[in-house]
């Protein structure tokens, strides 16, 4: 039998802020492993129609709510009286979420995040703006390799939950795994955060690389050094290095680099067909955060000095309007060095 404090843990509710396609799975999960669950969002008129209809017409519409999930409209009642609140929205929106929840926590509440990326105007991670804005409060980051269809229809799933309060990642990662959903707990949150914030731009350069033909060795050296690339920025932070071995780095990127279902490659693709950027975002028509991680990547890469080439000529494409082909050459033109 589980201990008391164990068992009350188990009932008390979470919410998930963020009513997307990520949130929604996620809440979908939560309420699936039997944790009753408060999804908030602020589209009020997408929430009533997702309250009436039990599902999220938009994002995941074959997807049922459990019994234990509860739509709620107000920020204030969906944060009264959980454990945890876990934020499910893009990293440009992170710091505002933050200042809008930080009147309404209360002592004991924890809070996390699948939020991914660098703050595009100031370079820090997630976890250095929650510390800023929410001092005290015990803090985890969820990442990994997940699509949220995916999540959303019960597929096996494998995530990693990471806090320096290794109690609370214990408790996260207890209150979503089920029958199909594993997640596993790690104390290097500037790791699992970093691979998460650079997985994105190194999928649209396979995206890019894919969509002119390059072929199959191309991505598999895209993916491979890419991970040098991540594994480099993430040390100069003061991440461990093994970490990138794990789900939320060499397994989210090899994700979000080879299936297209991620926004990112096909972001990509899109380029690679001679679409401008911002005709690409339109036809994507969801968020596309390696759009502006590519920028925030590359910031924070000339600040530490750490040589990312894959990640630099991603931004001059973007952001230089560099032609694909320069690009290439660039790379290719490198000098030869030891791996």
């Amino acid at each position: 039998m589980s201990p008391p404090d164990d068992e009350a843990q188990t009932h008390t509710p979470i919410a998930v802020l963020g009513a997307g396609s990520w949130g929604t799975a996620l809440a979908i999960q939560l309420a699936r492993a039997h944790r009753p669950t408060r999804l908030w969002g602020r589209n009020t008129a997408e929430l009533a129609a997702m309250s009436a209809a039990r599902v999220n017409a938009r994002y995941l519409p074959q997807v049922a709510f459990p019994a234990s999930l509860t739509i709620e409209h107000d920020l204030a009642k969906a944060v009264e009286g959980v454990g945890i609140v876990l934020i499910a929205i893009p990293s440009h929106a992170f710091r505002d979420a933050l200042v809008q929840l930080a009147p309404h926590l209360t002592a004991h509440q924890h809070v996390a995040w699948a939020t991914k990326g660098f703050e595009l105007s100031s370079g820090l991670l997630p976890h250095q703006i929650a510390r800023a804005l929410l001092p005290g409060v015990p803090l985890a980051v969820l990442s990994g390799p997940t699509f949220a269809r995916e999540v959303g229809q019960g597929l096996p799933t494998a995530m990693t939950v990471a806090s320096e309060d290794e109690l609370f990642a214990k408790e996260l990662a207890r209150s979503l795994s089920g029958e199909h959903f594993r997640a596993y707990t790690s104390l290097d949150i500037v790791g699992v955060e970093v691979g998460g914030a650079t997985k994105n731009v190194l999928a649209i350069a396979t995206g890019l690389a894919d969509g002119m033909g390059f072929g199959a060795n191309t991505r598999a050296a895209l993916i491979t050094r890419g991970l040098v690339e991540m594994t480099r920025l993430g040390t100069a932070l003061g991440a461990r290095a093994d970490t990138f071995m794990g789900l939320s780095a060499l397994g989210d990127l090899v994700l979000t680099c080879t299936d297209d279902q991620s926004r990112n490659r096909r972001f990509g693709l899109a380029m690679a067909r001679g679409l401008t950027s911002q005709a690409a975002l339109l036809e994507i028509g969801q968020v596309v955060e390696g759009f502006q991680a590519a920028a925030a990547v590359h910031a924070v890469a000339r600040r530490l000095h750490v040589d990312m080439p894959i990640a630099h000529e991603v931004y001059r494409v973007l952001y230089e309007h560099v032609p694909l082909k320069e690009a290439v050459a660039a790379l290719m033109g490198r000098d030869l060095k030891a791996e």
